[in-house]
């Protein structure tokens, strides 16, 4: 197992190729040709989209219009059995009956916050182990306080998109894209329990659809409910994996998302992150999708982005900068620029002071993040004056700068902390805990960068 998992992480994740989702297959010419031919496929109906939905019941006979009523079943209503669908006729559920599956994960541990922040860990139909996050915009502690004290006209723009609909409750989720991780950055938790697979549409949107379950549940005074309201309202691609090194399956999960008869999120109201995987940040523009896109930067020159996350040694600064100069983006939209700030790593007024020319050129925001401590890496998390003086330097530069909420603190709450606890894997990587933080390396030394490959 420990051979395989080496092998894995030994291979470019920019080269490496997603599962494909199977493309519908044109209708055969009788009913009778239809029926052979899907007798012995199963079918994952939420790995399919709009368009795949309709294909589907041509390729049973039926018309495109049956093929909407399952898309609004299957991703609009969160359907996980046929027969809730009440609406598509007894005939079609009956030929569906034994070759259509519906996808559902099991809530294998949770864990709730006092500030109202849950954590989810999942697993999959095979028994792998992926994490979501929910989170309020309120703090449950404090929300008693803080609602006598909000104004009704207070109008405060959010990290992961304007809100262009006024004041109300907001409750994000953080999604997994992949069982484990290929980029291997020195501080997250996922690194350390290696790659297993991508993840499938199905399983990607499967993740929404359970949470606004869960929350519909919930009783009201639920710390989560309370803080954030009964429905998911905003999605961020920052849980396990590279959402983009699994762009082939992330890409049909978010048109059915925005899909108006499927989930319906605003565009402005999904983020997907990524660390710098510029062939991939290039295809998402050709994509016509214009949700948020945000960039873990996390370091201002190539020798210390070299150590802490070694994707830049494939992709160094000046090609994934250049990436998001290029990367298209609608009136008043701007990329979010990720900052983890890791104590006397990355967190210099030095560090600040770069910002200006790295980001020339492209319309952002900065969301600095104070490190969240886990046990798999030998870092600290800055103090909280040392973190004001990083935010005041940029704002001095003229930059909108956000300090994330540190949230859930009290849990695991740090990506891939719940899935490392059950993994054998990441024993070995515990003990790095024990390890000094080496010192930052000076930019005399920045010409060690390269992009020569990116061993993993």
């Amino acid at each position: 197992m420990s051979t395989s998992l080496h092998t894995e992480r030994a291979i470019d994740p920019a080269t490496r190729a997603a599962p494909q989702v199977a493309a519908p297959v044109v209708p055969s010419e009788t009913p009778s040709e239809m029926s052979s031919e899907m007798s012995s496929e199963i079918i994952e109906l939420r790995n399919l989209d709009y368009d795949a939905m309709q294909a589907l019941a041509l390729r049973l006979g039926q018309p495109r219009f049956r093929g909407e009523q399952l898309f609004r079943w299957v991703h609009g209503r969160g359907a996980t059995d046929l027969s809730q669908m009440t609406d598509v006729s007894k005939l079609l559920r009956a030929a569906l009956a034994n070759r259509v599956h519906i996808a559902e994960l099991g809530i294998e541990l949770a864990q709730v916050s006092a500030d109202g922040t849950r954590k989810l860990r999942l697993t999959t139909a095979d028994n792998r182990v992926i994490e979501t996050v929910l989170i309020p915009d309120d703090d449950a502690r404090t929300l008693a306080a803080e609602e006598s004290a909000r104004s009704a006209s207070e109008d405060v723009e959010s990290e992961d998109g304007e809100d262009e609909d006024g004041p109300r409750r907001k409750l994000t989720q953080c999604v997994s894209s992949q069982v484990g991780c290929a980029i291997d950055c020195d501080f997250c938790a996922t690194a350390k329990l290696g790659f297993s697979r991508h993840l499938s549409v199905a399983e990607i949107v499967s993740q929404v659809y359970l949470a606004d379950r869960l929350l519909a549940s919930l009783p009201a005074d639920d710390p989560t409910r309370r803080a954030g309201g009964e429905r998911v309202t905003n999605i961020v691609f920052m849980g396990m994996g590279e959402p983009l090194h699994n762009i082939d399956n992330v890409l049909p999960a978010l048109r059915i998302l925005l899909h108006p008869l499927g989930r319906a999120l605003s565009r402005r109201r999904i983020t997907v992150s990524t660390s710098g995987l510029v062939p991939a940040i290039d295809r998402l523009a050709q994509e016509g999708l214009p949700v948020n896109l945000a960039v873990s930067l996390n370091a201002t020159t190539d020798a210390v982005r070299d150590r802490i996350m070694p994707i830049n040694r494939k992709y160094p600064l000046a090609s994934l900068l250049s990436a998001l100069r290029r990367f298209p983006l609608e009136k008043r939209q701007r990329i979010t620029v990720e900052y983890v700030l890791l104590r006397d790593v990355n967190d210099s007024l030095e560090d600040a002071r770069r910002f200006p020319e790295l980001l020339s050129g492209i319309p952002s925001k900065i969301n600095l993040i104070p490190w969240n401590p886990h046990p798999q890496a030998p870092y600290q998390r800055p103090e909280s004056a040392r973190v004001a003086a990083f935010q005041k330097e940029l704002m001095r530069l003229g930059y909108t700068v956000f300090v994330r909420k540190t949230r859930g603190d009290d849990i695991d709450a740090a990506c891939g902390q719940l899935a490392a606890d059950r993994d054998p894997r990441a024993a070995q990587a515990r003990k790095l805990a024990r390890l000094p933080v080496l010192p930052t390396i000076p930019e005399s030394a920045a010409g060690l960068s390269g992009g020569n490959g990116l061993p993993l």
